[in-house]
């Protein structure tokens, strides 16, 4: 262990002047240094100093001390120094310190206190070298104080200095000054100079015992510092509440359930039930580890709770995907008179953002303008999240606006609550704007942004984006990544995505989902599932997404038995609980397959209530297959459940027309027109040199629509002529004619002719719909394919379609 350490050189405190270094002399009896007349310390005014709770009370004293002539007693000169520094004012110390011409010792020792607790390492450390120019003889005190703001500032060079200080003046075997020496090591995330310095110690405590867990626990190693627990108790010494508190969240962090219940069987035994801190940490040990009905047991067992107790309970059902318990906690606490604080109002915002909850949402804010807590810029942050995921950006564009204080986690919150709502141009302003104030980027921003990219579908944009992320040196970022990894997959670019995958040198298991719901969305069933044995066999451990998307690839890709096999083994293999996403994929599974009694009898078989998805996709299955006696009852189900839900009253419409039933289709349409439901518009986006154009199905207000019309009465000729027939079945009551006008003016044929009329042979057309491509137009895109010779990638509501040569990648199955 090195002990040298470079000499101190002394200089004055800074911005202090007048100062009178004449050090006392030498004469001055002990007793006259620390003998305390009664007078003085009896009256009042030393009676009013310790009483005194603020600088402002303190300033109300001063003037009494001094027309009492007492300012110049030593006792009042530490007692107004070791105040000021008590209330973070240095600089009032300085002003009664550097008077003062007979400096007995114990002013130097306070004032050096005052600095490592109220300054810079660099001005404690400058006021310590003048301590020794003045010839102050250090006490162990001295290099405790420097020692912890040494490990407080994570400056291991100087702390090795002032070691080195502490062995040169004979301390090296001093309780205090070793376990201060360790807490420096743990801190600077140096453990194992730390525990070797706890080993040299003839003596040890309990605060030194304490010191030396909380150095592996905080740096990540929480076995280790269980052991050390262990070996405290074999030492005599008994682990009190402080040990637990330091322990428990090195559980939680490792996830290491097993150990963390026998801490609490420990605590249970040593009677620290009315410990506060320590069972609050159980609950949130309990909670990151997943434990939600642990957690909900200790906190009834409780005997009292304080608001960290609470605002534990809020945070850890958040956590665990429990928003509805989450919130029904805030309430409680406010019912049982427990003051809300930020952290408290920030859980509830979340739980209400994640439950797209906007009545309950507004209630908080009202809340938190009562309480006057809206301040808070974290507090805003939460709040302007809320609203963007609650739907209502421009509430939280605005609360944006008027916000004076703005951080980076404000610009991101504000950039991804625009990507997720679809406001792609405006996030893309917000953040050169954000650029122009001379706030740099963080992973963070650049995720926010990449996602909003990533609902363009543009190619080019991806690679700006790409591009500007080595730039700022964040392209191995695995967040970031990840994202890119995802923007290229929904620009049409899988293999680009593949090749970015393969190159990133940390995976996240959101990599992994990224990279197979990105086959699984393309088509390549076979891919993603030769890509999850790849995940199994290293160290990621897939979870409850990783098995939806896995599960979904199988579903497009006609896998069934695999998809089968695959959601037992999540359960089994995993022991992961199906969501209702889950059971819903399972569903769709099944039914696109054909097989509708298994889909349905997998429903009647569910352990919970079929919800609106898993109804949707028995639903959607039904029309695919014609089985119209089955989707009628499916319906009845799922409009008990959402009576207003104007896509699947659609659904059911398109069914009863596949299979000719006119009269039932009109009575959808009456029952759609009475409620105010209306059918959601066909659109269709294509990107052309920086612009995105926007077509809806029949529209003609695109200054090229002419030219667009009659392209596609060219095109139709050509497409026949080739083979294409068009499917016209869904449409009544017109003139055959009308009927493939109103197929053929689609919003993705229209966008698909834009495009061929504005790009070069050769080119790829990239459109994106926001419905899922009726089948009409799904065989048309691919006779488009063939007669034009170009690839055109068409990325529906559900899925890609890459059509090439007259074929599709889903290979009809879709």
């Amino acid at each position: 262990m090195c002990t040298q350490f470079i000499t101190l050189r002394p200089a004055p405190i800074p911005n202090i002047t007048n100062q009178n270094t004449k050090k006392r002399p030498t004469s001055v009896p002990l007793y006259q240094r620390i003998f305390i007349p009664s007078h003085v310390y009896r009256h009042p005014s030393a009676v009013l100093l310790e009483l005194c709770t603020s600088l402002k009370e303190l300033h109300q004293i001063l003037p009494l001390v001094i027309k009492n002539g007492f300012y110049d007693e030593h006792f009042f000169q530490t007692k107004l120094i070791s105040l000021f520094c008590k209330f973070s004012s240095i600089t009032e110390a300085a002003r009664v310190f550097e008077p003062v011409e007979q400096k007995l010792d114990v002013l130097y020792h306070t004032m050096l206190k005052g600095y490592a607790k109220n300054s810079a390492l660099r001005d404690a450390l400058k006021f310590f070298g003048r301590m020794r120019f003045d010839e102050v003889s250090p006490v162990v005190y001295d290099f405790t104080y420097l020692l912890q703001l040494c490990g407080d500032s994570l400056d291991l060079t100087r702390g090795r200095e002032v070691h080195g200080m502490v062995i040169t003046n004979g301390f090296q075997s001093n309780l205090f000054a070793m376990t201060a020496v360790v807490n420096l090591y743990a801190k600077c995330r140096q453990v194992e100079d730390a525990y070797k310095m706890f080993e040299r110690m003839p003596q040890r405590d309990l605060v030194s015992w304490n010191t030396v867990v909380a150095g592996f626990a905080q740096n990540g190693l929480a076995r280790r510092a269980v052991q050390l627990v262990l070996q405290m108790q074999e030492a005599g010494q008994k682990p009190d509440s402080i040990t637990l508190v330091t322990v428990l969240p090195a559980l939680a962090d490792v996830k290491a359930l097993r150990i963390g219940k026998s801490v609490h069987g420990y605590a249970f035994r040593a009677g620290f039930e009315s410990k506060i801190n320590v069972w609050t940490a159980m609950l949130d040990m309990y909670f990151k580890c997943g434990s939600v009905k642990n957690a909900r047991l200790v906190f009834k067992g409780m005997s009292s709770r304080n608001v960290v107790s609470w605002n534990t309970m809020i945070n850890g059902f958040e956590q665990n995907g429990e928003s509805e318990e989450a919130f029904a906690m805030f309430l409680k606490m406010l019912d049982e008179g427990v003051e809300p604080t930020n952290v408290s109002m920030m859980g509830a915002l979340h739980a209400c953002a994640n439950l797209g909850d906007l009545e309950r949402g507004r209630f908080v804010h009202r809340l938190l303008e009562e309480k006057k807590l809206g301040s808070d810029v974290s507090v805003m942050n939460s709040l302007i999240s809320m609203y963007s995921k609650c739907k209502r950006v421009d509430i939280a564009a605005s609360l944006f606006g008027n916000l004076k204080q703005k951080t980076i986690v404000t610009w991101n919150a504000m950039i991804l609550g625009y990507a997720q709502n679809g406001c792609i141009n405006e996030a893309l302003n917000l953040f050169c704007e954000m650029q122009s104030h001379d706030i740099k980027p963080d992973s963070f921003t650049l995720v926010s942004v990449v996602t909003a990219l990533a609902d363009l579908s543009v190619t080019r944009q991806a690679k700006w984006i790409h591009g500007l992320t080595i730039r700022t040196l964040m392209d191995k970022n695995v967040f970031v990544c990840t994202a890119l990894v995802d923007t290229y997959a929904k620009c049409g670019a899988i293999q680009t995505a593949r090749n970015l995958f393969d190159m990133m040198e940390e995976r996240h298991v959101i990599t992994w989902n990224a990279m197979i719901d990105a086959y699984g969305t393309h088509g390549h069933g076979k891919e993603a599932l030769d890509l999850f044995d790849d995940m199994q066999k290293g160290s990621v451990k897939p979870n409850e997404i990783t098995f939806l998307s896995v599960i979904a690839a199988c579903s497009h890709s006609g896998l069934v038995e695999e998809g089968l096999y695959y959601f037992e083994s999540m359960k089994e293999n995993y022991g992961l609980r199906p969501s209702m996403d889950h059971y819903g994929a399972m569903v769709d599974l099944l039914g696109r397959a054909g097989r509708l009694d298994d889909a349905w009898k997998f429903i009647q078989d569910m352990p919970v209530k079929p919800g609106i998805s898993v109804l949707g996709a028995m639903l959607g299955a039904c029309k695919i297959h014609k089985n119209v006696e089955l989707g009628e009852k499916v319906a009845d189900e799922l409009f008990e459940l959402d009576p207003d839900e104007g896509g699947y009253h659609v659904l059911l419409a398109n069914m009863y027309a596949s299979a000719s039933m006119w009269e039932k289709v009109a009575r959808v349409r009456t029952a759609m027109e009475k409620k105010g439901i209306k059918k959601t518009p066909g659109c269709s986006l294509v990107e052309l040199r920086n612009e995105v154009h926007t077509f809806y199905s029949g529209s003609t207000d695109h200054p090229q629509s002419k030219r667009i019309y009659a392209y596609l009465d060219t095109l139709g000729d050509e497409i026949k002529a080739a083979g294409y027939v068009p499917d016209t079945n869904s449409i009544h009551d017109v003139e055959e004619d009308v009927k493939e006008q109103l197929v053929s003016s689609h919003s993705e044929r229209l966008a698909i002719a834009f495009g061929l009329l504005n790009t070069s042979r050769g080119t790829t057309i990239h459109i994106r719909k926001n419905l899922r491509v009726c089948g009409d137009c799904h065989e048309a895109t691919k006779y488009i394919s063939l007669v034009t010779g170009r690839e055109i990638i068409v990325r529906d509501l559900r899925r890609f379609h890459h059509f090439k040569n007259g074929s599709c990648s889903c290979r009809d199955y879709w």
